[in-house]
């Protein structure tokens, strides 16, 4: 009897346990689960001027000089959240394509009160002279700043040449017609037409030799040439020069300086400004008797 009581509530505490794991399996518990808030950038500010005492900026205009084959320069802008309570770059906008700014951290960057940073902006100067200013829009939660940087391209030195120094070239462009575009002598004859189009990079790298006060009596006046011209003349003439002359070849592709763009922009305004001059008609003239 005792042994059947047993087996009894054996089975019965079995049938009990498996109802609760049913029981478990059928309302499973609801865990919660917690993620990051999602940073919502407040824009209701953004457009509006910075407030003072909000940042501290380490200068709000920069200026600087720039030799005039300087490619690119760099400025760099250091500043400080003076203010109670974060502040959160949402934006920097340059005033023009040929200005980059250069930020180490991607947007939004969120500074906290007292902390620190520094970003950078480039400004590409190729085809550049002269003054120029340009600026950053840094736009935050709290408003926008504009900085602003000068950049000065100091005028290009043009080396002093003595008779010899011309001797001395003209012996080396004889024997290398593409010698103008290497060593030191790229600083006068390829360099100054980085970037440059049409009038400009005409005056940057052949009127150097062709209008110039000292033109070698080999470099023929392009404005009293006595043969007609036209696109393909000027062309051709430019692209590839004319080997066994002192006329180099200004195409990239034969080791010149110019791009197909830039020989084009020459040839045009070549074209327009120095028109082709008519041919003297040829007369027979009669004997006398």
């Amino acid at each position: 009897m005792k042994l059947r009581r047993a087996v009894f509530f054996g089975v019965v505490a079995a049938v009990f346990a498996a109802a609760g794991l049913f029981a478990a399996d059928a309302n499973p518990t609801n865990e919660t689960v917690t993620s990051p808030p999602v940073y919502v950038p407040d824009l209701t500010h953004s457009g509006d001027p910075l407030p003072d005492g909000v940042v501290a900026w380490n200068s709000l205009m920069q200026t600087t000089n720039a030799t005039a084959d300087q490619d690119f320069v760099r400025f760099a802008f250091g500043f400080t959240n003076i203010s109670p309570v974060s502040v959160t770059i949402l934006s920097a906008h340059a005033s023009c394509g040929c200005t980059q700014p250069e930020l180490p951290t991607p947007l939004p960057w969120t500074i906290p009160p007292g902390g620190d940073g520094e970003f950078g902006a480039s400004v590409n100067l190729q085809g550049k002279s002269g003054t120029m200013i340009k600026w950053v829009t840094v736009s935050t939660d709290k408003g926008s700043k504009n900085l602003y940087f000068r950049i000065t391209i100091l005028p290009r030195v043009v080396p002093v040449l003595t008779d010899a120094d011309r001797a001395h070239g003209v012996e080396m462009a004889k024997a290398d017609r593409q010698a103008v575009f290497k060593d030191d002598c790229a600083t006068c004859h390829a360099k100054p037409g980085a970037g440059k189009y049409g009038k400009a990079l005409y005056d940057a790298v052949c009127g150097i030799c062709h209008e110039g006060e000292n033109r070698a009596t080999m470099v023929p006046d392009l404005h009293n040439l006595k043969t007609p011209t036209n696109d393909e003349f000027w062309r051709t003439w430019t692209a590839h020069g004319k080997a066994g002359s002192l006329m180099p070849a200004f195409s990239t592709a034969e080791g010149g300086p110019l791009t197909d763009m830039q020989i084009a922009s020459v040839v045009l305004y070549l074209n327009t400004y120095i028109p082709s001059q008519p041919v003297p008609a040829m007369t027979n003239a009669t004997p006398a008797k």
